[in-house]
């Protein structure tokens, strides 16, 4: 089992296809594809969102508080099996940095993990750590899953400053039924076509060319969140 820890400012905001295509060769300038997007043009991230049965994590997310976290299954492929490696992540905000930290199950293991607080054998102490947080997490409330989210995603990365990222993700699909990884992708899309969620991840304060760029461009931060709108979305059709 793999863990990776991530700690980052991270800023999102959404863009139109015109706004999109005008940063871009800005950004290249002084970026370049990561290494997923430089192989493929880009790449898929497949998501499990849990949640309480009346959907407390996200609605105290969606209260813009100092500190939130979620609980997310993740993948970059469709599963064919349950022994296919994916990533339970428990993702914290506080004060506006981000704390990710995750775990490298394989996909039965992180099922039973979350339902049953299994560990699986053969874990390193470090591993244990990242999974007796989750423990944590999950021994507070009574979770489920609640969201099934996918999406297309291009990322690029500093040329000269490698913990500046930014992402632009697109076809933002979800569902709420048949919430399993290998069930494959499919739902219905969150944002209408040619609108794009952009992600700025920094560890320290903004490069002074992409603030300017985007006060330029008129492109402002938001609050957008994937699985807050597919909440959202919920919610008005239960009305």
């Amino acid at each position: 089992m793999i863990t990776t820890t991530f700690k980052r400012y991270e800023k999102k905001y959404q863009l139109d296809a015109v706004q999109y295509q005008n940063i871009l060769p800005i950004l290249l300038a002084e970026m370049k594809p990561d290494t997923y997007t430089s192989k493929n043009d880009s790449y898929m991230i497949y998501n499990i969102y849990y949640d309480t049965q009346h959907y407390d994590v996200i609605r105290h997310s969606l209260s813009k508080p100092y500190y939130k976290e979620k609980l997310r299954l993740r993948s970059y492929t469709i599963p064919e099996t349950l022994e296919e490696r994916v990533f339970l992540e428990l993702k914290k905000k506080i004060g506006g940095i981000v704390n990710k930290r995750r775990a490298s199950l394989r996909l039965n293991d992180a099922y039973n993990f979350v339902s049953k607080r299994e560990y699986p054998d053969g874990l390193k102490q470090s591993e244990v750590q990242v999974l007796k947080e989750i423990e944590y997490f999950l021994e507070n409330r009574s979770i489920e899953a609640k969201a099934y989210i996918s999406y297309q995603r291009t990322a690029y990365v500093g040329k000269n400053d490698p913990n500046l990222r930014v992402t632009f993700d697109c076809n933002i699909k979800s569902r709420q039924t048949q919430l399993f990884l290998e069930k494959g992708d499919f739902g219905d899309f969150v944002l209408p076509p040619n609108q794009y969620v952009m992600e700025i991840k920094i560890l320290g304060a903004m490069p002074l060319w992409l603030a300017r760029a985007l006060s330029e461009l008129k492109i402002y931060s938001s609050s957008f969140s994937k699985y807050g709108k597919t909440y959202q979305e919920y919610l008005s059709r239960a009305e």
